[in-house]
């Protein structure tokens, strides 16, 4: 794939206008930061408290202080070498020719942008809108940062849903030792490999297609009209689902870092298995369970407190995996992959901030003369 360069001085008065777009937040208001304090925390007492007396776990959960520190030890290094392969991924996407994102700020990126996933629900809507703010003010224009946060996306759960089919045919078949009923296995694999159609669906979309439609409603009713503005949505996933196949295909070891953030996560809840017993679910259930209690961060959670250590909880269980060795496995798990960044993340947003006006006053100084901020209306 071609590294074509980012002109950085001469940009547009549009672009030039847009180095003053202020940083993606959420309103904090009084309310609002009462009401996630209350959710949190009795998120975390019935996770730590009510759970273990409700399911009879409270001689199991003693345990919880009796873990392996040299296990726990290596849970923690898993965690940190995920978040290197997500850092990797991102500059493998975004940094395709001259650039101001360093290493530097490209942590700064990820780790303010997985913390805005801690108070943003859905998915990690807050790490999208974070991430292409960030890569924006970095000179990059607005459809290039689209196609790209796409290709991104497509990586990243384009391992997800292949693990789903991969993982949940082979506990069924019998080529992993584990077992599971077909609830659990094949019905994931079916919505993994569902997925993977629909998006190698919408590469197939011709590279023109916006365009030939656009011409095509000239002149034409509302209906046309409107049916060539949708299609832009489309279009754009298109050429972001072609951009991560060009990766792939032309052999860009970074995009191993997908692999990277997901099975380095999945070895830090391995390793908590390990340090509270000497019998651990068979690789592949962990895999099959970890990616089903994921599906819970769709719920509008913010960062899926509560619904992914359910969801977690839940899958192992029906692979008949003890409800109280999963239980202290996956809150210790959850420690390290979800409390333990959130301070990093949030110093990395206020880092981030320092960054991009750091780079706004760059520019001002390639284009020869200071630029005055626009004026609020």
């Amino acid at each position: 794939m071609s590294r074509a360069p980012v002109d950085l001085a001469n940009r547009s008065p549009e672009e030039a206008q847009d180095d003053y777009e202020e940083m993606p937040r959420v309103v904090i208001t009084r309310r609002r930061a009462l009401a996630f304090g209350l959710f949190v925390l009795a998120a975390l007492c019935f996770l730590y408290f009510v759970l273990p007396k409700l399911t009879g776990l409270s001689g199991d959960w003693k345990r919880i202080k009796d873990g392996d520190p040299w296990w726990l030890a290596l849970a923690l290094g898993f965690e940190c070498v995920s978040f290197l392969g997500y850092v990797w991924l991102f500059r493998t996407v975004f940094i395709r020719g001259r650039s101001r994102i360093d290493w530097r700020a490209s942590y700064q990126i990820t780790m303010a942008g997985l913390a805005a996933t801690r108070l943003f629900a859905a998915a990690g809507a807050g790490c999208i809108a974070l991430t292409a703010w960030a890569v924006r003010r970095s000179g990059m224009e607005a459809r290039l940062v689209t196609c790209r946060m796409v290709a991104f996306l497509v990586l990243l759960y384009g391992v997800y849903m292949a693990s789903l089919v991969v993982f949940g045919v082979a506990l069924h078949e019998g080529l992993l030792s584990g077992g599971g009923s077909f609830a659990i296995t094949v019905v994931p694999a079916i919505f993994g490999g569902i997925a993977m159609a629909l998006f190698l669906g919408i590469a197939a979309l011709p590279a023109d297609v916006e365009r030939r439609l656009q011409r095509w409603a000239r002149g034409s009713g509302r209906v046309a009209r409107f049916i060539a503005k949708a299609v832009t949505i489309p279009a754009s996933a298109a050429s972001g689902i072609r951009t991560a196949i060009a990766l792939v295909r032309d052999r860009e070891t970074g995009v191993l870092g997908a692999i990277v953030w997901w099975y380095c996560d999945i070895l830090t809840l391995w390793a908590c298995f390990h340090a509270f017993g000497s019998n651990p679910p068979p690789f592949g259930i962990i895999v099959m369970a970890y990616f089903i209690g994921m599906l819970a961060n769709t719920l509008p959670l913010p960062g899926g407190i509560g619904g992914v250590d359910g969801g977690m909880i839940g899958a192992f269980a029906a692979f008949d995996v003890s409800v109280g060795y999963a239980t202290l496995a996956v809150l210790s798990y959850r420690a390290f992959a979800f409390w333990l960044p959130t301070v990093p993340g949030a110093i990395a947003y206020f880092q981030l901030r320092r960054t991009v006006n750091r780079w706004r006053e760059d520019r001002e100084h390639e284009r020869g003369s200071p630029q005055t901020a626009p004026a609020r209306a």
